[in-house]
C-alpha cells in the first residue's frame, strides 16, 4: 500500500442532554483527489456521556480509521474548540475524566510526521454532524 502525503479527518461528537445519549461521526478523506475521495466513515452510538467526551471519542475514532490509509501528514477538522485547543497545547486539560482521552488522541496523532488541528465552524462540518445525528436517530 502506498503512503499518501496527507489524509483529512472531519469529526464530530454530540450528546442529547449533557450528559445524555451520545454518538460520534467522522469521515476520512484523501485530499489529493478532486473531489476528495472518501476513504472511511464512522457513525455510531457510544452510550450516555457528555458532549466533550463524545467530541474526543469522535476524533480518536476518526484518526484510528485514518491509520488504515497510511499517510505522512494528517489534518483533523473538528467543531469542538475545546478539544482542538487542548490537543494544540493552547488549553490545559483540567477535567480528570478527559485526561485518558487526551492521551489516547495524542498517541494516535504521534504516528504522523505532521499534524494540523483545525477548529471549524459547525456549518463547515456538516458531514460529520450528519453522521452523529444518523447514529442517534437510529438511521
Amino acid at each position: 500500500m502506498t503512503e499518501r502525503e496527507r489524509v483529512v479527518v472531519y469529526c464530530d461528537g454530540g450528546a442529547r442532554g449533557n450528559p445524555g445519549p451520545a454518538a460520534i461521526g467522522a469521515v476520512v478523506l484523501d485530499p489529493e483527489t478532486d473531489p476528495p475521495t472518501q476513504l472511511a466513515i464512522v457513525s455510531k452510538r457510544i452510550g450516555v456521556t457528555t458532549n466533550n467526551v463524545a467530541e474526543y471519542k469522535s476524533l480518536i475514532a476518526g484518526v484510528a480509521a485514518a491509520h488504515e490509509f497510511p499517510a505522512r501528514a494528517i489534518t483533523v477538522k473538528a467543531d469542538s474548540q475545546l478539544v482542538v485547543r487542548q490537543l494544540q497545547g493552547r488549553y490545559r486539560v483540567k477535567q480528570a475524566h478527559l485526561q485518558p482521552l487526551y492521551q489516547e488522541a495524542r498517541a494516535l496523532l504521534a504516528h504522523y510526521d505532521e499534524v494540523e488541528l483545525v477548529h471549524v465552524r459547525r456549518e463547515h462540518n456538516v458531514v460529520a454532524d450528519a453522521l452523529v445525528n444518523a447514529a442517534l436517530d437510529g438511521d
